[in-house]
């Protein structure tokens, strides 16, 4: 039986509100809310949204930060149990025990209490136990320092045993023996292990070097060759560009501190303040070897290992964040809205394919034209584009940034469009990825690749969100070492921001794709696919309520969901952000009015008169009041900004027309830890690095720039042969 736990810990202690709320320095109650509410399966979204009384308005961020708190609690609480399940099982459990693997708080901590504990493989100081060495491990180390090792060590010698393998044939194997079983003492004593973890923590120097004989291979990592640096300082893209070098066999990696800084440390705990040479035969001399034993050989390896596995995590974490600020930052860019374009994903040789879609998106008409193939294909393609111009109603052109982007933009803004109809540079990444996926061929069965990847061209600029959310995020182009980091972790982050995304903008339930639906809170790609063939057979929602009827879409799913769909053409409630939940409620304020529902969204003089202190109830408190007035003075509105029209600087199409000084106009395409990418449309980002960045000091480009910014740039070098452009924001204005 397991010994009985102090009342003070628990073995769930961990997960705990209380815990928890400390850990994170938020409100106990906020915190157990959140717990409760995820527990019974609300999404981030939702809880942050219409749950604001119960978790005294925690944001998405937050709720995000206790539930990943809750997991990493619930997952040590869970290898806490495994532990002392192991340990009773063995006939190992003491109370002291018991409490200290309950009073772990991390899984660290934990796992060094239950170190000397855990089923091994017979190690050399296991076989030095079995020889019966233990008990002058003990002499040793509590004799005087200055004792004589081999007399204490005589009495252990047996070199006729029955059993070969238990025979201590001489003095000097019995102290062999006993140092093993103290370097692995030392090794597993959890406060030794604590203090050099620390001292990993402060002091150790990441140390780069090449693999022998793969210099040349390896070339691109010949910036870390022989590099040096702290590792508690190192940034996130570094770390990784290293260990990637590491990974493909270019460079020899070691993060540890010095052996005299460590060997110091292990000294001092083990009252040992040093040995002389001469007196390396004593008691003393032999407790220090095996320290320096135990050192080299199992503690540096153990700790250096932890190390890494920290610092990778921890740059992880950093490059994962990056990435997940800079799609937050692609698919929340301004939409252009419902107006009719022409788009334009062009090609040298084989054309540019022209696709002309109506205000909603729907393909009208597709054919390819060749305006960069000379003079009389230039003038059949304009004439092309001013007829589709006309018999469409075109509003915009798009044009693909990528392979002949500029020269097209050239060529239509040339080509005599009708007034008003405005070109714009659209960024095509991803398109084709998008064009040989499942929701294309699903989309556009009977049309090509090249069609396929015109219209997301077109639609991507009609609505980011709505198109780039068919897109695997991974293929946007703006991370940092995507690759190189865990992919599971970024797939989840990556996930979450477009869930955040797409709940905070809103989808219109009539019609959204699959995809985009399948971001909703409490959707998912099974519900949204039958939601996607419920009104393709029946016809569009009418209300919210319709949902209720779509196959298994029950009322905890409706009730996650609701608030983030849009449903218009009826109950006005329905096309706005108030959950059906707080229909009455509006409907109460309406009555006290003496007019409907309808009146309080078109007259600012009635919601005016709204005193919301007078709703608060035991459910209703004042922040969702403060919304509920806030959606019904602008019903569904766009939190996104307001799309303005971009040029790039006329005349400038290659990297042969930058020269030093120029001042540019340009489009921040990709931010890293290092700096941000901007296109000027030369085909070649430039970066401006983080010192470049602005007139002041900037320690997180995030601070300054965000993907799909207009940014003005001054040209400071142009490397032709190997196709690089510095660029600089710092002193120029903005």
């Amino acid at each position: 039986m397991t010994p009985e736990l102090p009342d003070t810990v628990s073995a769930s202690a961990a997960s705990a509100p209380a815990a928890l709320a400390a850990a994170l320095v938020l409100p106990v109650s906020g915190v157990a809310a959140v717990v409760a509410l995820l527990d019974e399966g609300a999404t981030i979204p939702f809880i942050a949204r219409y749950r604001k009384e119960a978790t005294g308005s925690l944001d998405e961020v937050q709720v995000a930060a206790v539930r990943d708190a809750l997991e990493k609690a619930r997952e040590l609480d869970k290898r806490r149990a495994a532990v002392l399940a192991s340990l009773e099982e063995r006939g190992l459990l003491t109370p002291q025990l018991a409490r200290a693997v309950a009073g772990a708080s991390t899984l660290t901590a934990l796992e060094d209490v239950y170190l000397p504990y855990r089923p091994k493989r017979v190690t050399r100081a296991e076989k030095a136990r079995r020889r019966g060495l233990a008990p002058l491990a003990e002499a040793l180390r509590t004799a005087r320092p200055s004792a004589d090792a081999r007399a204490l060590a005589a009495p252990c010698v047996t070199p006729h045993g029955t059993d070969p393998e238990l025979a201590v044939p001489d003095a000097e194997a019995a102290l062999a023996g006993a140092r093993d079983i103290l370097a692995e003492n030392f090794a597993e004593s959890a406060p030794l292990r604590g203090a050099l973890r620390d001292l990993f923590a402060r002091r150790a120097v990441l140390r780069a070097k090449a693999v022998p004989g793969k210099e040349a291979e390896g070339a691109t990592y010949a910036d870390w060759f022989g590099h040096e640096e702290r590792a508690a300082a190192m940034p996130s893209h570094r770390l990784l560009a290293m260990l990637r070098g590491e990974r493909e066999g270019f460079l020899s990696v070691a993060v540890r501190p010095e052996d005299a800084d460590a060997l110091d440390i292990l000294r001092r705990r083990a009252d040992l303040p040093g040995v002389p040479a001469a007196r390396q035969e004593s008691a003393a001399g032999q407790v220090d070897a095996a320290l320096a034993d135990a050192w080299k050989r199992l503690l540096a390896p153990s700790l250096e290992n932890e190390l890494r596995t920290v610092l990778r995590e921890r740059a992880e974490a950093q490059a994962i964040g990056v990435f997940a600020a800079n799609l937050r930052e692609l698919i929340m860019a301004p939409p252009l809205g419902g107006r009719r374009v022409l788009a334009l994903d062009p090609g040298w040789r084989t054309g540019a394919k022209l696709v002309c879609l109506d205000a909603q998106g729907a393909l009208l008409h597709h054919e390819v034209i060749h305006p960069l193939t000379g003079d009389a294909g230039a003038e059949r393609a304009a004439r092309t584009l001013r007829d589709c111009c006309a018999k469409y109603a075109i509003e915009v052109v798009a044009v693909g940034n990528g392979t002949a982007g500029r020269e097209t933009e050239a060529f239509a803004r040339g080509a005599g469009l009708p007034a008003g109809v405005d070109v714009v540079l659209v960024n095509e990444t991803g398109a084709s990825v998008y064009s040989a996926s499942e929701a294309a061929r699903r989309e556009f069965p009977e049309h090509d690749l090249t069609v396929r990847g015109a219209v997301s061209i077109g639609r991507r600029l009609m609505d980011p969100l709505a198109e780039l959310v068919k897109i695997d995020p991974r293929s946007l182009g703006v991370g940092q070492y995507q690759h190189d980091v865990d992919q599971a972790a970024l797939r989840r982050a990556l996930d979450e921001v477009v869930a955040s995304c797409v709940n905070a903008v809103g989808v219109d339930a009539n019609t959204a794709s699959p995809e985009l639906l399948a971001h909703v809170s409490g959707i998912g790609p099974v519900l949204a696919r039958n939601i996607v063939a419920h009104r393709t057979q029946n016809g569009p929602f009418r209300t919210r309520k319709d949902l209720l009827k779509v196959p298994r879409l029950g009322p905890k799913a409706f009730e996650q969901a609701a608030g983030f769909l849009r449903v218009r053409g009826g109950n006005p409630l329905d096309a706005s952000a108030v959950h059906p939940e707080r229909y009455a409620l509006v409907a109460d304020m309406a009555t006290d009015l003496g007019c409907a529902v309808a009146d309080l969204l078109r007259r600012d003089d009635l919601r005016g008169r709204i005193r919301p202190e007078r709703y608060v109830s035991g459910e209703v408190g004042l922040p969702t009041l403060t919304d509920i007035l806030a959606e019904l003075a602008r019903p569904g509105r766009d939190p996104r900004p307001a799309f303005t029209p971009f040029r790039f600087a006329e005349g400038v199409h290659s990297p042969d027309d930058l020269e030093p000084g120029m001042v540019l106009p340009g489009i921040v395409t990709n931010v890293t830890a290092f700096g941000a990418f901007v296109d000027v449309g030369v085909h070649r980002d430039g970066l401006v690095h983080v010192s470049q960045l602005s007139d002041r000091f900037v320690r997180d480009p995030a601070e300054v720039v965000a993907p799909g910014r207009t940014v003005r740039v001054r040209v400071l070098d142009v490397d032709r042969a190997r196709g690089r452009v510095s660029l600089a924001m710092k002193g120029v204005e903005q």
